[in-house]
């Protein structure tokens, strides 16, 4: 549904010879227990697609944000029922003040926190009050 790219976690890719690839990795937050299953997928594809030797390297410098989702990322979340992160970046001119959190079903403001941490540690579970229904709500960093 949503890719590394997508998701802004793979940082670099470089072809370090003939079948050899070296592809860099930042991960979510420190501790995110996906990083084992993304570097597994990575080296899975890449040696499905003729490289010999895959070596996937974690990068902690520069910290990812949620930021770094691109805006097709943000669409397949809420695509997906996962209202995206508010962007949280440098911006130039006024600075708009919307620290509401749409619903994905149904585009409501109108959300109340269920719970700090939902299915992973990086989402808050939240309820919107008009449409009734629960969805997740990954949380910016």
């Amino acid at each position: 549904m949503l890719t590394l790219a997508d998701l802004g976690v793979l940082r670099g890719l470089h072809v370090t010879g003939p079948g050899r690839v070296e592809v860099e990795l930042t991960p979510t937050y420190t501790g995110c227990p996906a990083v084992e299953a993304m570097s597994a997928d990575i080296e899975r594809v890449l040696r499905e697609r003729g490289q010999e030797e895959v070596t996937v390297r974690t990068v902690l410098s520069p910290a990812w944000s949620t930021d770094d989702i691109t805006a097709e990322g943000r669409r397949k979340l809420a695509e997906f029922g996962i209202a995206p992160p508010r962007t949280t970046g440098p911006v130039s001119g006024p600075v708009p003040v919307d620290l509401a959190i749409r619903c994905p079903h149904c585009g409501s403001t109108d959300t109340t926190l269920l719970s700090r941490f939902s299915s992973t540690a990086c989402k808050a579970l939240r309820r919107c009050e008009a449409c009734r229904e629960p969805f997740d709500h990954f949380k910016e960093l």
